[in-house]
């Protein structure tokens, strides 16, 4: 919220002051580029960690939509050989937004600035699907990245603006000479923000073939992130209808552990209980190799302990409703 507060200080008050009062304020300039960068490298951090522990962590499994799920749980958000393309590229997006942020405009040649700015508008429109693909089982609980994307969006608008200054003042102090008549009348339309703002979106355009052709080499094909987004189960884009859930009802608490998280319940397979489809982890295994010799060396020790877990194990296991929980038992 701190930086929040002074990233739209910098974006809308500070252009505004007189010169006078931007001479006392030098130090601000310096200000702001830490404080963009710290927005632009910060809030990547918080959102990675809320989406992969506040939002995934929770309740989706790490599988396709061609795998069963249990009951209250969702499959990947991103189809897993297409999601990808879709980290490539909010990755680029990234590094063209923190060279913009760090570097004075006259220190980056015109096409990769340009290129820049339109790598940055394709990470921002992705992430901003990415938000609207969690929205429809999060609703309340993507505010914070949504957040993050508009500060993001002050962020890329306000660097524009200062590249546009910083393009107007080159061509004044160098009193430049065209070549060309067209070169003349296109510098004049760009004298305007709107204008050359336009231009710099213009350059999606390359920025996106670019991102494409990378795709391609990498096996991803033209339309991955596309497929990225349709090719899942339960979420905004998706176009997939996953098989029947796996219940919970009538399990005890091994098999219903075995719905945590795969690094720490470590599934080994799926298996069959009473007609249904369960899934086996080292755990469920071991417990039951256990059991077997209890039940051979001590066949009254055994019938206490079952009589005891039967009566038990059923009502705790109702409880145990998260991932989290899951890796606990």
């Amino acid at each position: 919220m701190i930086l929040c507060v002074r990233n739209c200080y910098f974006a809308f008050k500070f252009p505004h002051l007189t010169a006078e009062e931007k001479a006392a304020h030098k130090h601000h300039k310096l200000s702001e580029k830490i404080n963009d960068l710290a927005i632009i490298h910060l809030g990547t951090l918080c959102s990675f960690l809320w989406i992969y522990i506040v939002l995934l962590g929770t309740r989706v499994v790490s599988i396709d939509y061609d795998k069963p799920a249990y009951v209250g749980y969702f499959h990947n958000v991103l189809h897993s050989e297409y999601g990808i393309t879709v980290k490539i590229t909010l990755f680029i997006a990234l590094v063209s937004l923190t060279v913009m942020a760090s570097f004075k405009p006259e220190k980056i040649p015109p096409l990769p600035q340009a290129l820049c700015f339109g790598f940055t508008i394709l990470g921002e429109i992705l992430f901003s699907f990415v938000i609207i693909q969690l929205g429809i089982n999060y609703s309340i609980l993507i505010l914070p990245l949504a957040f993050y994307l508009g500060n993001l969006l002050i962020i890329t608008a306000k660097l524009t603006r200062r590249y546009i200054v910083a393009h107007l003042e080159y061509k004044k102090s160098h009193d430049t000479v065209y070549r060309f008549k067209i070169a003349e009348k296109l510098e004049e339309k760009l004298s305007g923000a709107a204008a050359l703002t336009a231009f710099h979106f213009l350059m999606i355009l390359p920025a996106a073939l670019i991102l494409i052709m990378l795709y391609v080499i990498l096996g991803q094909g033209a339309d991955g992130v596309i497929k990225a987004f349709t090719m899942t189960a339960d979420w905004t884009f998706s176009k997939q209808i996953p098989p029947p859930p796996i219940d919970y009802e009538g399990h005890y608490l091994c098999t219903v552990a075995a719905g945590g998280h795969e690094k720490i319940v470590k599934p080994v397979r799926y298996g069959k209980r009473r007609g249904e489809t369960i899934v086996v982890n080292r755990q469920l295994l071991a417990s039951n190799a256990f059991e077997d010799l209890i039940m051979e060396r001590t066949p009254r020790f055994h019938r206490a302990v079952r009589s005891f877990y039967d009566k038990h194990g059923y009502p705790v296991s109702r409880y145990i409703t998260t991932r989290t929980r899951a890796d606990v038992v």
